[in-house]
Formats: C-alpha cells, structure tokens, sequence
C-alpha cells in the first residue's frame, strides 16, 4: 500500500494528533451523528454468579504461595493439552473462520470496556472520566453472548482499570471463559490483591498484563512496581499453579528510559515477556484530558537519540533470546513512529478486532473511543469496510496500534506463507514467535 503522507511530530503535540494530519477527517468523527439510544439489554439480563473455587485444590496452596519468599529462578512452564487447545480456540480457529467465510466482519479479538475510570492518574493517559459510570451486568452479558455467537476469540478487558470492582469482573472473566472466551485482563497492579489473582485464575482468565512504566512511584507515572512488588511475586506464583500467563506492558516515555531497562531485566529475571509502547499523545479531542501542556511524559525532538538508545538496547535484548511480545521488526518501527514517518499501513480494526464502549456501543479501535460516529451497537455492528478503509488512509499515519499491525501482517498472505514454511523448516519448535521480516 503507497504511503500517502506522514504525520508531523512538532515538539509540542497537537490537541488530537489527526487533528495535525487531516483536521476534516477529526472534525468528521468527532461531530457526527451517533443519534442511536444508548443501548438497553433486557433489565432482567445477568451475569451467573462465579463459582468459587472451582479448583480447591489449587486455591488450598493460597497460603504456601503468599508466605514463602520469591522464586529465585522461576520454574519452566509446562502446558497441558487443555491449556494449548484454549490458545487454539482463542486465536488460531477465529482467524482460520475469518479466512474461510464471506463478508468482511469477523472479529478475532474485542476490547470490552467495563470501566472508564481509574485509580490512578498517568500523565499521558487520557483513557479515562471518573464521572462514567461502569458496564452494567446486563451489557456485559449481550455484549459477551454476541461476541461469543459472532466467532471472537478473544476478550481483553479494558478501562481506566478494569479491577475498580473486581466482584463484577470476576464474573465477566467466568463468564466469558464459559462462553469459550481467551480473556485477557489488563491492569496497573494496585488492586490486584491475592484473592482476587486467585478469582480471576480459578475463573480462567488466559493471561494478565501487568501495566508498569516506573520502578519506583513517579509524579507522572504512578504505575510502578515497588508499591506492588507483594501482587507481583503472589501472581508470578499463581501463574503456573491456574496456567494462565504474565507479562510487563511498558509505556516508552521520556523521563522513564532507564526504569524501561530495569522493568525488561525484572522480566526477565522471573522468567515473563514484555510489551512496549512507544508514548502517544490522543488521537481525537478529550475535553477532560488535563495533561497536554507541559507534559514531562511526552517525547520531544531532542529525546529521539535517548530514546534510539534505548529501542535499540531492548532489540539486542530481544535478539539475544529475552521473551517480548513485539517483533525486532516492530521495535524498529517505533522510531519511525516517533519521527512521524510510520506511513499508511493495512490496519484491520473494525473487521477483525473492536471495541464495545461502557454503554454498549461500538467503535472500530480503542483511539476512537470518543469519536461520535455510528458504528452500531450490541448485537448490530454498523461498520462499512469501505469507509473505514478510506479513514485508515489518514488514522493509521497516527497509531501506533501493535495489535491491529500483528492482525495486518496475519492477513498478509505471503507474509503469511513464507512465515508457515518457515516453521515447517525447524519442524515447528517456535523459531520465531512473529511473522516480522528480521
């Protein structure tokens, strides 16, 4: 696909970075005409209560797990056949149906927003109004049974933080774990109290993003691992005992590069991955978003060689055998990102991946959370393949999406082939975790 433009990286960021590519096309999202009701589920619509423990015999090592010291050298992971076969259903079967039945919406992954507040007040974080109230039961329900009969495969839960009631998510993760859900669970740690990593690994979540950008606690960014180091080592027990998985979610910024280091060898240290992000101003307009000037979080034209340092140093750590989510392809990419030279690229939001919004609506990626377009709702998904693609021309230029690009390279079709025949090659042994072109 032509790279169309690119998407100019002033040193201090626009109100909305589409706003600083195409203000027509920012003006168009963001004054539309929504104009459906606010979705309303049947009142009497509920979520089942969670069984717990369904697994007493794992939760009655509760106790040794919270009173011995931390593993020095973390134990080697032994999947069972249950446990592949959910990582199957949740992303290989999706995406084989996507490939194998007409029309042009398939969603393999949904971001379900339960909340749209948190606990905590992240600088560069616009992902959040604590005057929104939560998902209700009967939302989540439509939206989990919708899903589940539309073919997704997976479900991450999404906020602000997903664990400001954690009795409620406890039932969506049952729920959806029921319904043949992979359930993803992001979250900043604070909440994530023993019991209630017991909850979510008895209820079958499949893997918890532990989303830190700090060693110790800063001004900007209080998601730091200090103030939950007890979570952290109660979790990385727990892992292996409900087989779901952990991983670090890092936030490049510009006043962090170092606690980026640290964060990747803590990872490693105990045997998890990491995934990173290169900092991002919003995409759309956020009136209560309070953070935009002076913001010591965002990356400015003289932090790039700091910041090159650094991608560079995780991508020789990357190549040297430490667990990453992202490519060596992907991690280089960011540095084109942060010049505003990304280019257009084939992103799949709203085909293969979606979000649903608090109160039941749609929308294609989790930037355009507050865009005001009608994508639909619950139950009827309004997307138009063609239109989404013409905006794509101008919104990827500004996005720095990981998931949507894996997606992309997926529907890539001699990517794909060349990536399958690869692996015939070392007799499938995971030679390569990506379909990058390193």
């Amino acid at each position: 696909m032509p790279e169309l433009q690119t998407a100019p990286t002033p040193s201090t960021p626009p109100p909305a970075r589409l706003a600083g590519v195409d203000v027509s096309l920012h003006e168009f999202l963001m004054n539309g005409e929504r104009g459906q009701p606010r979705y309303q589920p049947p009142p009497d619509l509920r979520l089942p209560e969670a069984v717990f423990p369904r697994y007493p015999a794992i939760l009655a090592t509760a106790a040794e797990d919270l009173e011995t010291p931390p593993w020095t050298e973390p134990p080697a992971r032994h999947w069972t056949v249950p446990q592949i076969y959910r990582g199957l259903r949740g992303w290989m079967f999706p995406y084989l149906r996507s490939r194998l039945l007409p029309g042009d919406f398939h969603p393999i992954i949904a971001y379900l927003f339960t909340e749209w507040k948190c606990n905590l007040e992240c600088h560069y974080c616009w992902a959040f109004n604590n005057s929104v109230k939560g998902m209700t039961e009967p939302v989540a329900r439509a939206a989990l049974d919708w899903l589940a009969d539309a073919g997704a495969g997976v479900l991450a839960l999404m906020g602000g933080e997903p664990l400001l009631r954690p009795q409620f998510v406890h039932k969506v993760v049952d729920y959806a774990s029921r319904r043949g859900l992979w359930v993803y669970l992001p979250t900043n740690g604070r909440l994530l109290r023993p019991e209630v990593t017991d909850w979510m690994g008895d209820a079958g979540v499949a893997t918890i993003n532990l989303a830190v950008d700090s060693v110790e606690i800063k001004p900007s960014l209080p998601k730091a691992l200090a103030p939950i180091r007890k979570h952290f080592d109660y979790l990385m027990k727990r892992q292996h005992r409900y087989g779901f998985t952990v991983f670090f979610n890092i936030n490049i910024c510009r006043n962090n590069l170092q606690d980026v280091r640290e964060l990747t060898e803590i990872a490693h240290a105990n045997g998890i991955s990491t995934d990173y992000h290169i900092n991002e101003s919003p995409m759309t307009a956020h009136g209560d978003f309070k953070h935009l000037q002076g913001n010591e979080t965002y990356i400015t034209r003289d932090d790039w060689p700091r910041v090159d340092e650094t991608i560079d140093w995780i991508i020789e750590k990357n190549q040297s055998g430490y667990k990453m989510v992202d490519s060596v392809q992907r991690l280089r990419q960011m540095k084109r990102f942060m010049r505003g030279e990304q280019g257009v690229w084939p992103c799949r939001a709203g085909q293969n991946s979606l979000i649903v919004r608090v109160d039941g609506t749609l929308a294609p990626c989790f930037p355009l959370y507050s865009a005001t377009q009608d994508w639909g709702a619950v139950g009827e998904q309004k997307f138009d393949t063609v239109a989404l693609d013409a905006m794509k021309q101008t919104c990827s230029l500004t996005c720095f999406s990981t998931l949507n690009h894996n997606l992309a390279m997926a529907y890539d079709d001699a990517r794909v082939i060349k990536y399958v025949l690869k692996q015939a090659r070392h007799g499938f042994q995971g030679v390569t975790g990506s379909m990058d072109q390193s």
